[in-house]
């Protein structure tokens, strides 16, 4: 039979925190036999246990039921962070941001974003960042760097 995704959500998350099911079951107030239960999807804990589960855990009660990872991969990811799945770079380098995450930082058709890139062993990365928000920074550097310039002038 086929892992619901609580079930392995719950183990994964388990086991990325080090925790024992004696001490998961203890932090959210339940017997180590009920969370077993949970994890091998003999039972489902009420919406209650799961938001405290989930608060353990520290990550979306929605992550915690619905995450799509498959087993022993990755756990879903803590509170406010996001795995959209995978995608292709086509043919001329282009790629197709998820609708998801399009829906969550309302991008829309016409949007300008910024692309980074680390290439720095360990840390190597893309990241897509809106304009606005790239532009505020850079706009916020300068002002700091010429309040640094004005200080030394008046030394």
């Amino acid at each position: 039979m086929e892992q619901s995704n609580l079930e392995r959500n719950l183990l994964e998350l388990r086991k990325k925190s080090g925790l024992s099911q004696e001490k998961a079951a203890e932090a959210v107030g339940v017997t180590r036999q009920a969370l077993a239960k949970w994890e091998a999807g003999e039972t489902t804990p009420d919406v209650l246990h799961c938001d405290r589960l989930a608060e353990l855990y520290g990550v979306s009660l929605d992550d915690l039921l619905h995450f799509e990872g498959k087993h022993g991969s990755v756990p879903p990811p803590p509170r406010g962070k996001h795995v959209f799945g995978v995608i292709q770079v086509g043919e001329r380098g282009q790629i197709v941001i998820p609708k998801r995450a399009r829906d969550i930082f309302s991008l829309e058709k016409g949007d300008t974003l910024v692309v980074l890139g680390d290439t720095n062993p360990g840390t190597a990365g893309i990241a897509l960042v809106p304009a606005h928000f790239f532009t505020g920074l850079m706009e916020l550097a300068t002002q700091v760097q010429q309040k640094d310039e004005e200080k030394g002038e008046e030394k």
